[in-house]
């Protein structure tokens, strides 16, 4: 019975999942060529804070949480666990006063509608994963702009999605490249639970009845640790997170 559920319900989400990414497309691209790329990022926002509460149709619990208020007159690096590509939904709406931009993989600029165009617009460090010395120039240019524009970078440093919840290894070195290019920023841990039991087969059928959650922790200080010690912290907090109730 709850196969049949997720199928029906997954039915009608993806639907109003493709009209919502076609119709934002339009209306990324008019905010950005007519008002520009502050109204465009506003409108990022709300095209994900769509895709997100549409979740809503298949029952989905949603949870956000901070720790603090970070503050908004230096940039933030947030460094986070990844399960699902609805982190990223999350993650913009739920941190949109901050303006986060992701380090994201080049292969999605193209082929999808409001999304691809985002990436391309927002200034995302597009890298190819095949070319370490584009990847290397890529996040330094985000780390350049954030430290100019005070807004926020996001990066998952497992690389890619952990499939089981279970944390991968994060690797240091966009985290460092970030952290030396916006000297000035401060890292956030976000703990990211469930997202992949949503999706645990890719995009469809999504899992119904599912509670997911995004948690802004304690913010660190970079200055005085290296890349290293940086990222073991990072991983630390998001671990004794995820092991709560």
């Amino acid at each position: 019975m709850k196969k049949i559920l997720d199928y029906l319900l997954s039915s009608v989400y993806m639907i109003y999942f493709g009209l919502t990414l076609v119709i934002f497309h339009v209306i990324q691209v008019v905010c950005f060529h007519l008002f520009g790329s502050r109204t465009h990022q506003k409108s990022v926002h709300w095209l994900n804070g769509f895709l997100l509460h549409g979740l809503w149709i298949l029952g989905t619990r949603l949870h956000h949480e901070a720790k603090i208020e970070l503050p908004t007159d230096r940039p933030i690096i947030f460094v986070a666990n990844h399960q699902s590509m609805f982190d990223i939904v999350g993650m913009i709406w739920y941190m949109r006063k901050n303006y986060p931009i992701f380090v994201s993989k080049i292969e999605l600029a193209k082929g999808i509608p409001s999304i691809s165009y985002n990436l391309r617009k927002s200034g995302a460090a597009l890298i190819d994963r095949k070319d370490g010395k584009q990847a290397i120039v890529e996040i330094a240019r985000l780390g350049k702009l954030i430290e100019e524009t005070k807004f926020s970078a996001a990066i998952f440093p497992e690389g890619t999605r952990s499939r089981t919840g279970e944390l991968k290894q994060f690797a240091t070195g966009g985290v460092a490249i970030l952290v030396k290019k916006a000297p000035h920023a401060l890292v956030v841990p976000v703990a990211i639970k469930n997202t992949g039991k949503l999706n645990p087969k890719g995009i469809f059928p999504l899992n119904s009845l599912e509670r997911l959650s995004w948690i802004s922790l304690t913010p660190i200080e970079p200055k005085g640790k290296s890349a290293e010690e940086l990222v073991e912290l990072v991983k630390l907090a998001i671990q004794k997170e995820l092991e709560t109730a």
